[in-house]
């Protein structure tokens, strides 16, 4: 039996849990567990991949990765099993996740690899709704899909959001709601909490959260600096990064907040080149965008940035597939874990 601690422990305390014979840190706000896998371990660094999208007026089913701790070009892993474009995804250490998606009709299928591998899709379950332009959002044990359009809510804009368990397969669950119904917005997270930011059709600066090893409805953050949608948002477990687009027209701008804090955002420095509908994926040190489109063409571009710095964006490499935009991202080294 656990008995509570006369002192609040501080944040990166250890303890030996006895009821389940782990491990354990706590993160500031929780006991969690120690994982003996790493991304060092499993992929010899933390592996991105970059999945699907839409190219040349046709969706497409390619799935890129790249090794974020180095630079340099994005490799084949393989292909889904639905070609299709608006995919949210997210990961645990060992596997990610892809849901939803428009073929050109939405879709609430979520398809699964294995991270450390490289090959095609599988089924894991259905989506509570289908859709596409969904947000992922992961502690590592929990895979969350949020912020999600579909063309029976008004103005297309879901509240819903979705969770999973992703070590099994199996259809997705409710969770809660957003307090602020949207889509087309960025989203990240530490390991007890997850944000959403921006939206559309009506831009946004309203950014969100949730407890994500709990359910229930989100809560307000605070503002962005300015008003977006079609945006990213990437970081690691103290810090995300939230990279503005207000389509039609693109602008390079990115903003960051602390995540275990509450407030606005503040300015972080630039894109190499606006875009929106790109994609994003992390390591514990770096951020990284890919893809998207510049306002006059598609682009296969990635370019990154290392997290706790501020400032520019700089060149990573390139998508060993098509020049492609509204492609979902996911890594095994996310600020979830």
């Amino acid at each position: 039996m656990e008995y509570p601690s006369l002192d609040k422990p501080k944040a990166g305390a250890i303890r030996f849990n006895t009821d389940s014979s782990q491990l354990e840190i706590y993160d500031g706000n929780q006991w969690t567990g120690i994982l003996s896998t790493s991304p060092e371990l499993q992929t010899g660094g933390t592996r991105a991949l970059f999945a699907g999208g839409y190219s040349g007026g046709s969706v497409v089913n390619e799935i890129d990765y790249a090794n974020l701790d180095t630079a340099g070009n994005a490799i084949d892993f393989g292909n889904l099993g639905t070609a299709r474009r608006g995919i949210a995804g997210t990961s645990s250490r060992s596997r990610g996740i892809l849901a939803g998606g428009r073929v050109p009709g939405d879709l609430n299928l979520i398809e699964f690899v294995t991270i450390a591998s490289t090959g095609n899709t599988s089924d894991f379950g259905d989506l509570t709704i289908t859709s596409h332009y969904g947000t992922g959002l992961s502690n590592g044990t929990r895979g969350i899909i949020t912020a999600i359009e579909n063309a029976s809510w008004t103005s297309s804009n879901s509240n819903r959001i979705d969770f999973m368990t992703i070590a099994s397969t199996g259809n997705a669950q409710d969770f809660g709601d957003l307090y602020f119904g949207t889509r087309e917005t960025g989203g990240c997270e530490s390991k007890t909490r997850g944000v959403v930011f921006g939206g559309t059709p009506v831009c946004s600066n309203v950014i969100q959260y949730i407890t994500m090893s709990t359910q229930g409805n989100s809560a307000d953050f605070g503002d962005s600096t300015s008003i977006a949608n079609r945006s990213l948002a990437i970081g690691n477990a103290v810090r995300g990064l939230l990279v503005i687009s207000t389509a039609p027209s693109v602008v390079n701008t990115v903003d960051y907040i602390t995540i275990a804090t509450l407030g606005n955002a503040q300015d972080f420095g630039d894109l190499s080149e606006g875009r929106g509908n790109a994609t994003s994926a992390s390591s514990p040190t770096r951020a990284v965008v890919a893809g998207g489109y510049t306002g006059s063409a598609t682009v296969d571009t990635i370019d990154f940035t290392e997290i706790m710095s501020t400032g520019n964006f700089v060149s990573f490499g390139e998508l060993v597939g098509s020049d492609r935009t509204q492609l979902g991202g996911l890594s095994n080294g996310h600020g979830g874990l």
